[in-house]
């Protein structure tokens, strides 16, 4: 944990642009694949195609990073997380994730994880500058099964983020917002947030 006297570092450089990076690949690919449907006319297979290929990369080198003991630590979901968020009626210091932010985190990771990989199956329908497209190597059925994850992935990744957008808009929540921008906690946001016992190191 780095720190100095006044502010607490929450959030290095590199994964503030990480965090950025993903928002901006899942804004495209949620504006791409959902303006068409309603009614939005313009070229949208390969802005979005490029979208998610850049998120692959990203998601890739993010759960590089993420392999260090310390930072599963921070992300992991303990039965005294949840026992102890309803003895608290949800007012917990925590580490340095709230039991809301690890799930947060938990659900985006598996929405990102099935319309990447269902996306990934799909591009086989279309030319790109890799391969030329094969809509028929799988069966009408398996195509529907295919469509209907990624859909409703898409339709839970909608969701998530209008909720990721509420929470951090929220005044008392406003501190972490700002250190997705700048990085760091004040002190006293700290001390009223987070336990630095169980802050991972």
């Amino acid at each position: 944990m780095e720190e100095n006297e006044n502010h607490v570092v929450r959030h290095s450089l590199v994964s503030r642009i990480f965090h950025w990076l993903m928002a901006i690949c899942i804004l495209t690919l949620l504006a791409t694949g959902l303006l068409p449907v309603l009614g939005a006319n313009f070229e949208w297979v390969e802005p979005h195609w490029i979208a998610g290929v850049a998120l692959t990369i990203a998601v890739l080198i993010h759960l590089i990073r993420s392999l260090s003991p310390r930072k599963l630590k921070s992300m992991w979901i303990s039965v005294s997380d949840v026992n102890e968020f309803i003895a608290g009626g949800g007012h917990v210091r925590g580490g340095k994730y709230s039991l809301e932010q690890k799930l947060m985190h938990h659900g985006i990771t598996l929405f990102s994880l099935v319309s990447l990989v269902t996306g990934w199956i799909m591009l086989l329908k279309i030319d790109t500058p890799f391969w030329e497209r094969d809509p028929f190597i799988y069966s009408a059925d398996t195509w529907g099964v295919i469509y209907v994850l990624h859909g409703l992935s898409t339709l839970l990744f909608v969701s998530s983020i209008m909720l990721h957008i509420y929470f951090s808009l929220r005044p008392e929540k406003s501190h972490y917002l700002r250190s997705m921008f700048k990085g760091w906690l004040t002190r006293e946001e700290y001390n009223e947030n987070h336990d630095p016992d169980r802050w991972a190191k």
